[in-house]
């Protein structure tokens, strides 16, 4: 990981010295860089030794997820992130918009150092998922008639598909063979979206210091996360309709009472048990990994996805 943030810097570099300070103020702000550990990893179970390409690609996921973030924040309007203002807040939308446009042709440039079709083929098939699930996302703000499944179907385009584009990587770097590829980015896939329903949960029971951002977010933001929409599903007539306002009108006017009903239904709970199964479902699927340190590794994160608390 060491080496994964000094090339990561490396490749930051631009004599355009605006894109350099965003990238770098960005990169400073911390982060669990969990999708390039995740790819070392899925390349060290997979016995790969070929030289340094785990690193570059590594780095390559870190930026592409940090583009991601840059432009969210922005369409989100969001001010506080990791504990720190948000790129937009500190230096306004249009610089974060650009630089977010120049991490992702970055990571496209080197991307070509791994000279690998099978590389460039699934990374630029997730960053057109992804994109795809921000647009779904941006659908479904402020519509209290969104269910779960449809919630899932975000959660697995907009951040889970990223995770599992790591676990693949590392996989393919390591030469592995077709079922142990595919157990790797399944493990990604259910990884990834144990980690986004325990933000959705931290959202509404989290400490701003733990997780470095402010509880309610999602609900001022009007995202019908799956805490919402299980209150709705399982609370009463007036629940149900506190709730729906809510995320209709956005803001925090109502998160007293939306986290009462939250509270009461018992869907915190629910959406801890929904991770909870996608982290067994996730170390089910590496199951057939021989036994190692990276193996072992995989099944701890899998743990923190769930029993994180930031």
């Amino acid at each position: 990981m060491r080496a994964v943030d000094a090339k990561i810097r490396r490749r930051l570099d631009s004599d355009v010295v605006l894109i350099r300070q965003v990238a770098e103020y960005i990169i400073a702000s911390g982060g669990k860089r969990l999708r390039p550990a995740m790819l070392l990893l899925a390349a060290g179970a997979t016995g790969y030794t070929g030289g340094e390409h785990h690193h570059e690609l590594a780095a390559v996921v870190e930026f592409i997820h940090t583009a991601t973030l840059l432009h969210d924040d922005v369409v989100d309007e969001s001010g506080l992130r990791r504990g720190r203002k948000t790129a937009n807040a500190a230096f306004g939308n249009a610089a974060s918009v650009l630089v977010g446009d120049f991490l992702y042709s970055r990571a496209f440039q080197m991307m070509l150092r791994v000279d690998d079709m099978r590389v460039m083929a699934v990374l630029a098939e997730a960053t057109n998922t992804i994109a795809e699930g921000e647009v779904l996302q941006l659908l479904n703000v402020h519509n209290a008639d969104t269910d779960e499944l449809r919630y899932l179907e975000v959660v697995r385009r907009k951040t889970a598909k990223l995770f599992e584009a790591a676990t693949r990587l590392g996989a393919i770097l390591g030469r592995a063979a077709p079922d142990i590829e595919e157990g790797l980015a399944q493990y990604g896939v259910h990884v990834g979206t144990a980690f986004q329903l325990i933000d959705d949960v931290l959202d509404y029971s989290g400490d701003l210091q733990e997780t470095g951002k402010n509880l309610g977010d999602d609900l001022n933001e009007g995202k019908p996360t799956l805490p919402l929409i299980y209150a709705m599903r399982k609370g009463s007539a007036a629940q149900a309709q506190t709730v729906r306002h809510a995320i209709e009108q956005g803001g925090r006017e109502d998160f007293a009472a939306v986290l009462e009903a939250i509270t009461e239904t018992g869907a915190l709970e629910y959406a801890r048990e929904q991770a909870t199964r996608e982290a067994a479902v996730a170390c089910a699927a590496i199951e057939r990994l021989s036994n190692s340190k990276y193996r072992d590794s995989l099944l701890q994160l899998a743990e923190f996805a769930v029993n994180r608390n930031y």
